[in-house]
This record gives C-alpha cells, structure tokens and sequence, in this order.
C-alpha cells in the first residue's frame, strides 16, 4: 500500500506523495473553505477492498483503507460535519482551526489526520496533542489507539496524578503520539525525557483554555521546541476573537473551519430548562428532580461550583439514599479513573462534578445535565450542557437559580446571545417541603423530595448496569 508523506515548508505549499487527497478551493485569504473536491481517491488495494473502502464517506474525504477500517471496528461510517469539512485540509497539509460544538466529534477531526501522519517505523515522537484535562487526555488517547488500525502506533498520555517513571519508560520505548496537559509535558522536557524535534503535527484541543492566561505561557515553551515547519491545529467548541488573535502566532496560513451555529449557544438538540429554585431550597430541588428520574436508564451529571461544595453534596445525597459519585480535582488520578469508570459502565448513575468534567467527558449515555451551581462563564455552561447530547443524540439540560445567582445567569445569557427564560418552580408535580402545594388534598408522594416522602416510601437506589430503583430498606436522614 501506499504510504502518505506530506513534505511541508513553512510558508509554502504541502506537498503529497503516493496518495492523492480531494483537493479544495481555498479563499484569496485562507478563512474559507469551498467544500466541493475536485480530486478523486485512488486506491492500491485489491478490488474487493478498494470497493467497500471507496463506498466510505471517510475513504472519500481521504482517510485510507486501514483507517476506514479502524472506524468501522468502532462503528463510525459517517462523518459530522466537522469532520467533513477539516478533514480534507488537514491530510493536505494546512494548518487548520476547527471550530464545533462539544459532541460534534472534533477528535476524530484532527485524530484522522494525525494518525495519517505518523510514520510506525521511525521511533520518535512525531505528533503532539495539549489538552486541558486528565479526563481529556485519556479519552484523546484511546481514539487515537483505535484509529490506528494495528499499524503499531504508540500512544503515550503524559498527565499529572501518575509516576513519571512508566511515562518515561513509554517515551523511551519508541512512542510516536504524546497527548498531555502542558504541566507534566513540560516536565518530561526538562528532564529530557521528551524530544519534539520529530514533531510533524501539533493540536491545541480546547484551543480557548490553553491559550488563556493560565496555559499560554506553558503552551508557548512547549511549541518553542517543535520544528517550525510542523503542521498546527487548534480545535475548540468556543472561539473568542481573543483566541484566534493569539493563534495567529502559532499558524501559518490557517483555514477557519466553522462546523454549524455559534458555539457560545449550546446545542438544539438539548432541551433547555431553567427553574427558579427558593432560597436554600436548592438541594430539596435536587432531590425533586433525582426521584422524578427514578425510572430512567440513562445517566445523569450535576455540576457544582467548588471542591468543598462537590464533596459535601455528594455526602448529603448520599446520606439520602441516592447512588451518587464524586468527580473533582483533589482526587488522585486513580480514584478519578475508577469514578469515570463506574458512572461510564452504569454501575453510578449520576456523577457528581465540578468544571473538571466540563471538558473531556465524553459518555454517551448522558441523558441529563443539572447546573445544580452555576459556572463562572458562558463558555463553561456551554461546555457544560454540552456534556449532554452528545453525537446529535437528544439530551437536557436543567440550571436550577435561586435569587442571588440572578445576576451572575443575566451576564451569562447576555454572553451566550440567547434568552433562556427561567421558569416557577413546579410544585405541583415535584412539592419543595416549605412551600404552599398547589394540589388537591392528597398530595403526589411519589414525587416528593426523600426528606419529606412518608416513611413507607423508600429512597432512590441504583444498581448496575440497571436504571435507577425503588429500595425497600428504611430511608436515611441527614443527621
């Protein structure tokens, strides 16, 4: 088979040898992109196989065999408009920024590529990804592996909360991809255990956290020690003008690859709720809205503000009764992994969580997304809801407001462009204990919060794999 190499100079064309890609029209300036290829895919494979791969929308968009299979195996036959439209660039060679909403598949966007990229024969690391997240890294990784389609890429995740020993080790062993957070990446460069003077591709995955102020300089020494003529990428759900000014410093050239609506606004696919929550009611709404889900398969995220805030909800629910894990960032990396690993299988249903899982947690069965505290900034709550609705599947999102968040939710509707208007609580279906109910005299039991249900009503209970559960054992209250 023929093999890809991309022959790039900075401030010239790329150039490919042994496969031609569909090639596009690009703008006078390079911030548009005409979508309509003009080339056509050639194929060195048998004709069995090059039929069933040329049927592919990747093979297509120039992914080759091997890749087309690797994506069958991980049952991905179309791509998403994002893919659609950065693919093709990023396999000719041009710097990209890609710009999509969380859940669009912006990883295989760039992954594809990359993985196109990397020679297995040369034992150096030849591309690197910068993440934000643990949680990021590790999901960025295990698509990366899978796109591989057993070539033998090595793919290594450089992440604090581990030894740096077996990181070394993977390094020194021949890894050709690092994916890492800038901190422990930077590490391994002092200690030279890293060398990215083989780098050909470099992504910035939530391009607008990495280049805040936080990230940047960090970002900056790492990038000072790959080839200028490497290939860059920046991918991101939320892109201020900001961000992109910044970017120009890393880009040569780039295309802007804008995947559908403005994604300050969260998905339409998500169906928005904002309730206006009584002051220091918020956790008997909580509970309201857990026991009304009572029968649901699908698993459910609640964000709160702080560290401190998460634990102690997570000790409250659970003194409740309610099947609850706890995800922030004073966990050791391994009580993080078994946490995700738990709410990924079903056996927690609902995950506790600060703006740790706002990035980078990319579980399907997510029907659900509770704003129990609101973010700090239009684009956490983005990032956030998009937790939810993953993959143009459905999902929804509900923010829960009591009267001192108001005007905290006003700067953050005037961020996101849009209008979500919050409503009254509903204390006819879900009865808060302090307020009037609205209702006949016999009250709706079955949705009352477990603080105030009658004993003979046992609390909320999960069980693996399974939905959540009535348990007859007796309820627990909060001392």
């Amino acid at each position: 088979m023929a093999s890809l190499t991309t022959s790039r100079e900075r401030g010239g064309p790329a150039r490919t040898e042994g496969l031609r890609v569909p090639s596009y029209q690009f703008s006078r300036d390079a911030s548009t992109l005409d979508q309509t290829p003009s080339g056509t895919l050639t194929s060195t494979t048998t004709t069995a196989t090059a039929t069933t791969t040329t049927a592919s929308p990747f093979a297509e968009l120039g992914a080759r065999p091997h890749t087309v299979r690797a994506l069958a195996r991980m049952d991905i036959e179309t791509p998403t408009l994002i893919q659609t439209r950065a693919i093709p660039p990023l396999l000719a060679g041009r710097d990209v920024i890609g710009q999509s909403r969380t859940g669009s598949g912006k990883t295989i966007a760039f992954g594809l590529p990359l993985v196109e990229r990397i020679d297995p024969r040369r034992r150096q690391v030849q591309a690197l990804v910068l993440v934000p997240t643990r949680e990021l890294a590790s999901q960025v990784a295990d698509v990366l592996a899978a796109l591989d389609g057993g070539r033998g890429l090595r793919v290594v995740q450089l992440i604090g909360g581990r030894s740096l020993g077996p990181q070394r080790d993977d390094l020194r062993a021949g890894a050709h991809v690092a994916v890492g957070a800038p901190g422990r990446v930077l590490d391994h460069i002092r200690q030279g255990n890293l060398d990215l003077s083989a780098v050909r591709f470099a992504v910035l995955d939530e391009a607008d956290q990495m280049l805040d102020a936080g990230f940047a300089p960090d970002v900056e020494r790492i990038l000072a020690r790959t080839p200028a003529t490497r290939q860059m990428a920046l991918f991101t759900a939320t892109l201020p003008e900001w961000t992109i000014r910044i970017a120009q410093r890393y880009l040569n050239d780039p295309v802007h690859v804008d995947a559908g609506s403005p994604e300050t606004r969260p998905a339409p696919a998500i169906a928005q709720i904002v309730y206006h929550v009584p002051q220091g009611q918020r956790l008997d709404a909580l509970t309201a809205l857990l026991d009304r889900r009572r029968d649901a398969t699908g698993a459910l995220l609640v964000f709160g503000r702080t560290k401190h805030g998460v634990k102690k909800l997570a000790k409250q629910l659970e003194a409740r009764g309610y099947p609850v894990a706890a995800l922030q960032g004073n966990m050791s990396q391994n009580a993080r992994d078994r946490v995700i690993a738990d709410f990924r299988a079903g056996r927690v249903p609902i995950l506790l969580a600060t703006n740790v899982a706002a990035r980078g947690l990319d579980v399907t069965s997510i029907e659900q997304v509770i704003n129990y505290e609101l973010p700090e900034s239009a684009e956490l709550f983005t990032h956030r809801v998009g937790r939810t609705g993953r993959m143009d599947r459905e999902g929804e999102a509900i923010t829960l407001l009591t009267p001192e968040d108001l005007p905290a939710w006003q700067k953050i509707q005037r961020d996101l462009g849009v209008k979500l208007q919050p409503r009254p609580w509903p204390q006819r279906e879900m009865p808060l204990p302090s307020l009037p109910a609205q209702v006949d005299a016999t009250p709706n039991t079955s949705a009352m919060p477990s603080a105030t249900r009658p004993a003979s009503t046992p609390p909320f209970r999960g069980r693996p794999g399974q939905g959540a559960r009535w348990d007859r054992r007796p309820a627990r209250r909060e001392a």
